[in-house]
């Protein structure tokens, strides 16, 4: 009789907006209650979710995001927030004021209180290597439930036989 593999997933984070860190979070809360292992690599802008100077700083910017032409966010106005608009000094802290306000009224966590969650939980976090070199950080510099500073390589046989979600 042959032994059934845990199933996994694996989310690799690769942008550090706001809008952009919280996928992956819920994605992977949600395999966790499921009972599926779950391993995260952050890599490039990624990093800033992880980043003890940048995490409780996410920004939404309206220049080039879509959702904010239909109205989505909640902006006043019917039409949303015109492309133009977007490079307006403050419309990114508009942008991100809405997004914090429309993330506090469905009670999700911050992002480092969900990664938090999701350690304490028994995810795996991961720092891109080659990214955490080129950006000159160093451990010291990242959050403390990073379980470590691992290749690309490493991380392929990390997630053998998981399903890879890339953010």
């Amino acid at each position: 009789m042959t032994e059934e593999k845990p199933r996994k997933m694996a989310f690799i984070c690769s942008k550090g907006n706001l809008d952009m860190a919280y996928p992956a979070l819920i994605m992977g809360w949600a395999a966790l209650t499921e009972g599926v292992d779950v391993i995260i690599f952050f890599t490039f802008w990624g990093l800033d979710m992880i980043n003890k100077k940048r995490v409780d700083h996410l920004k939404l910017p309206p220049v080039g995001n879509a959702s904010m032409r239909t109205g989505m966010m909640g902006f006043p106005i019917d039409f949303g927030i015109p492309q133009w608009m977007g490079v307006l000094p403050g419309m990114t802290e508009i942008a991100t004021a809405l997004m914090k306000k429309k993330i506090a009224e469905v009670e999700a966590p911050p992002v480092k209180e969900m990664l938090e969650m999701l350690h304490d939980a028994g995810a795996e976090m991961y720092a891109c290597k080659m990214t955490v070199d080129m950006m000159g950080l160093k451990e010291e510099d990242l959050l403390d439930v990073v379980d470590g500073i691992v290749t690309a390589g490493q991380f392929i046989e990390m997630t053998e036989d998981a399903q890879i979600i890339f953010i």
